[in-house]
């Protein structure tokens, strides 16, 4: 009985896996097609990465894309480990519940009405819309993810340091720069990297508050999908699997070296 329940959960497991990878290995294995029919296999190329690279629409979307995600995730970062800070610091104050609220709404929010409010919002004021709104939309809807990493780390800190620090006469922003942030780097790098990613992937939110100049990659790819896909399309898609394959094994790397730092410390000490 129970070598038919682990064949079951390993059989279960590779389709699961194969479910969700499989598709991915088939675009990057016909990204190299010769063909210009994606379904039809016509020996290995690399030309359509020279086709992708001369084109000028998607490279002037991808430019653009880097440039929100970088920024969003950046300004999102600041935003949410402050907002973390007030919230697991600071328990008791006034209109505490409404400012969690509005911190942790985006996380349950459809896509569609955030996009929606914030175009009314830009429509409302007058703003008008392009690369500054896009930015600001993804400011918006990933801070709160940002947030609850951090939090997350935050309440398992132990706060007898930063009080260490701050009775041996050091500031309480000096005590949280120099105590509690190197504490929770790692959660904050993590937001830092999710948010890119959020900026990234978007499609619903940017299509909302995008203008003229401010055509991000996902619509881009959506609008020359809706013609028909092309291996620009597939090639295009690999390059973004390959950043993020990369932005995992480098973060991966690097907490594996921090866990062996810590445990070499702890040795020494």
């Amino acid at each position: 009985m129970a070598g038919t329940w682990g064949r079951f959960n390993i059989t279960a497991l590779v389709l699961g896996f194969a479910f969700l990878y499989l598709p991915i290995v088939l675009l990057v294995i016909y990204s190299f097609n010769e063909s210009q029919l994606v379904t039809v296999w016509a020996g290995f190329s690399t030309k359509w990465y020279a086709a992708m690279l001369s084109n000028r629409g998607l490279m002037d979307a991808a430019w653009v894309t880097a440039r929100v995600a970088l920024l969003s995730a950046s300004v999102a970062t600041v935003l949410g480990t402050m907002a973390a800070v007030a919230l697991t610091r600071y328990t008791r104050f006034r209109g505490r519940l409404l400012f969690s609220g509005m911190v942790f709404a985006p996380l349950v929010m459809p896509e569609v009405i955030t996009g929606l409010s914030l175009l009314l919002l830009f429509v409302a004021i007058n703003f008008d819309r392009g690369f500054a709104t896009v930015t600001i939309a993804h400011i918006t809807f990933s801070m709160c993810f940002v947030a609850v990493v951090v939090q997350s780390r935050l309440l398992s800190f132990d706060q007898s340091l930063e009080e260490a620090a701050l009775d041996l006469g050091a500031t309480p922003v000096k005590a949280f720069f120099q105590v509690t942030l190197p504490v929770i780097f790692p959660a904050v790098i993590a937001g830092w990297m999710l948010a890119f990613t959020l900026s990234l992937d978007d499609l619903v939110i940017a299509s909302f508050t995008s203008g003229p100049g401010a055509t991000t990659l996902p619509m881009k790819i959506y609008s020359q999908v809706r013609l028909g896909v092309t291996p620009e399309i597939n090639a295009v898609s690999t390059v973004l699997v390959g950043i993020v394959t990369v932005g995992v094994v480098i973060a991966s790397l690097a907490n594996k070296r921090r866990d062996v730092l810590k445990r070499r410390a702890e040795k020494l000490a």
